[in-house]
């Protein structure tokens, strides 16, 4: 037998192997409530259990068996267990659930997108700093990409996934700039690092190297050493005013739960069909996965 062949006997017989293994974990955790952690040993059986096929080069790698399961058709998310008809509320409640998910690190990270205005899509990961029904807010430096492209395309799209809850959330919205002295009273709230590190770095700017950057950042540690940081006018927040709201929870058969909110159109008043009332003058839906 070739060392080739042992290779790919012992590979398969460690998936099989972690693919028991991993099953066993999961009744387990079936027992032990929702949040049961066995995270660095489960994590790592998880990654073993993929099967990935090899196309001999190392550019290149068929992913296409790697798929985990997510809830049970009893798990499913029905209409009847919105905590609210109120989309910010609903929100509310399933934000809550992931910071008390000790397997999700940063529950208030976020996926955002933005667009140029012929439509040339970019995404990059942020962090909310605050939501009301007004709308979800964050801070970030108004001369960056995402700050180009808000400025002459002011829509956004934000996502949260939550990976061990299998769910996700994905917000639409018009996006306006907060009030300067909102932005400053909370760029005064970060760490004093924090706040050198926005005035140090001209975000998207092209830079030689990150010697560059640790040399402007000790000009400004020894300049304001002993003052205030006084807020960049290049920096700030942002607020995206909702108008859809969608609630998706992952199906282990692909069937995967949507229940989306939207606002009506000015001058519509007339529900459509398989459409429903909600609390707050938005009406929501199923979509089909």
């Amino acid at each position: 037998m070739t060392l080739c062949n042992i290779w790919r006997c012992c590979t398969s017989m460690i998936r099989i192997l972690s693919v028991i293994a991993l099953r066993n974990i999961e009744k387990i955790g079936a027992h032990c409530g929702q949040y049961f952690v066995l995270s660095p040993c489960k994590y790592r059986l998880h990654c073993l259990s993929f099967c990935t096929k090899p196309t001999g080069t190392h550019t290149a790698m068929d992913l296409s068996d790697m798929r985990k399961k997510y809830k049970a058709d009893d798990q499913c998310f029905e209409e009847d267990q919105l905590v609210s008809l109120d989309p910010i509320k609903q929100f509310g409640n399933w934000f809550d659930e992931a910071t008390k998910c000790p397997e999700i690190g940063e529950p208030n990270a976020m996926c955002i997108a933005t667009a140029t205005k012929e439509g040339h899509p970019s995404a990059r990961m942020v962090l909310l700093k605050g939501y009301s029904h007004e709308g979800f807010r964050f801070f970030s430096n108004y001369e960056s990409r995402k700050g180009k492209e808000l400025e002459s395309n002011p829509h956004a799209c934000l996502v949260f996934y939550w990976e061990p809850l299998n769910r996700q959330i994905r917000i639409e919205g018009n996006v306006e700039r907060i009030p300067y002295q909102s932005s400053c009273d909370y760029f005064h709230s970060r760490p004093k690092s924090s706040q050198i590190g926005a005035v140090v770095s001209r975000q998207s700017t092209v830079i030689p190297n990150r010697e560059y950057l640790r040399q402007k950042n000790a000009e400004l540690e020894e300049r304001y050493k002993d003052t205030d940081v006084p807020m960049p006018d290049y920096w700030g927040g942002y607020i995206v005013k909702p108008h859809t709201i969608e609630f998706w929870q992952g199906q282990t058969n692909r069937l995967h739960d949507r229940i989306v909110f939207t606002r009506p159109k000015e001058g519509e008043t007339e529900l459509k069909d398989l459409q429903h009332q909600a609390a707050g003058g938005w009406v929501y839906q199923r979509l089909s996965p």
